[in-house]
């Protein structure tokens, strides 16, 4: 009995430590969000002062009498100085309030949370792929090196970071969907197909499974197939080349050595001692890949027609729409911060070395 009252006298202070580590890492976390969201919102809101787009006239039109011009002039809060402007631009931001689309003639945050889920969906497919083959690639170039598992895996990524998104995309759209008709060509559905979903997630593919309608989930996951494949491509190289880093440098530890000596076999050491101990770097890099495709995939959705965040702004900059690409500007921005803040969190959590800093 006194051995289990000293044992829990022992794990009590052990879970108070752990708890306040938690709160601690969270509240720095929250923090730090903050900060980087109140400076990209200043980066952003300076873009919009230095353009030489009127955003009177984008709100009242370029017909519109002197009186609707000053009465928007000062509506907008433009007679204030630049401090009382951004002011007025944050807390507008803060109520979800990024204006109106000139070339939807809708709120922008409505656009916005119209088009994001196809973002996310092409994103997350190519993360998925990238982390499922760049990580077993940068472990075998790793424990290969020098030989021509290495040399090939080197290439590869090299040509991954050499080669531009939207040739890639074209000569991919050519060969599989052109001459192979392996996928389906550009956009997200068929045509004859759209309004058939029910949307709940925005994400089709989730939404058909929903729904119960598999034809159309397989028409969708035709439709994503390549352009995710193409952005995993590039994820898949950044990821390599990082896993192979992380793991050359494990593999010269020496217990691994140790391991080696007591007659673990030599790929029993890779997986079990070595591949654990990238874990922690690993996040940090998956994250950044992650975050990279989601403000990333301009090019890919430009080329497959992608009614997602990139093609919107890409459209909005041609059409002069300073709100939407603004408001599209705010929440990449957003999702990157998060993204990125959740890693270094999950960083020092997994990390014992890093809680007490």
């Amino acid at each position: 009995m006194r051995k289990a009252g000293a044992a829990g006298a022992i794990v009590q202070p052990q879970r108070r430590h752990l708890a306040a580590t938690v709160v601690r890492l969270t509240g720095s976390f929250v923090v730090s969000l903050a900060v980087t969201f109140v400076g990209l919102t200043a980066v952003t809101f300076l873009i919009s002062r230095l353009t030489k787009i009127d955003p009177v006239l984008a709100v009242v039109g370029d017909k519109a009498t002197k009186a609707a011009y000053d009465n928007a002039y000062h509506a907008l809060g433009l007679d204030q100085s630049p401090l009382v402007q951004y002011g007025i631009y944050l807390k507008r931001l803060l109520i979800g309030d990024f204006g109106m689309s000139v070339l939807t003639s809708r709120p922008v945050l409505t656009d916005l949370v119209r088009v994001f889920p196809a973002t996310f969906e092409l994103a997350t497919i190519a993360t998925v792929i990238g982390v499922l083959l760049g990580v077993p690639a940068g472990v075998l170039a790793a424990a290969r090196k020098g030989r021509w598992q290495d040399h090939v895996i080197r290439v590869v990524g090299l040509f991954g970071y050499s080669v531009p998104v939207f040739w890639l995309g074209l000569v991919g759209l050519f060969v599989f969907y052109g001459k192979l008709g392996w996928v389906a060509g550009t956009g997200r559905l068929d045509v004859f197909y759209d309004d058939e979903v029910t949307l709940r997630t925005g994400v089709i593919l989730i939404d058909s499974a929903l729904d119960g309608n598999w034809e159309i989930f397989a028409n969708a996951f035709s439709h994503l197939i390549l352009p995710a494949s193409i952005l995993g491509y590039f994820s898949l190289a950044y990821v390599a080349r990082m896993t192979r880093s992380f793991m050359i440098d494990q593999l010269g530890q020496e217990y691994v050595t140790a391991a080696r000596v007591k007659g673990c076999s030599f790929w029993r050491a890779v997986w079990r001692h070595a591949f654990p101990n990238i874990m922690v770097p690993l996040i940090t890099v998956i994250g950044l890949s992650y975050a990279s495709l989601l403000e990333g995939a301009v090019l890919t959705e430009t080329v497959f027609a992608w009614p997602g965040l990139g093609l919107y702004i890409t459209r909005a900059l041609f059409n002069s729409d300073m709100n939407a690409v603004l408001g599209g500007t705010v929440l990449v921005g957003s999702v990157f911060i998060a993204i990125n803040q959740f890693s270094d969190l999950l960083y020092k959590l997994f990390d014992p070395r890093l809680r007490t800093r």
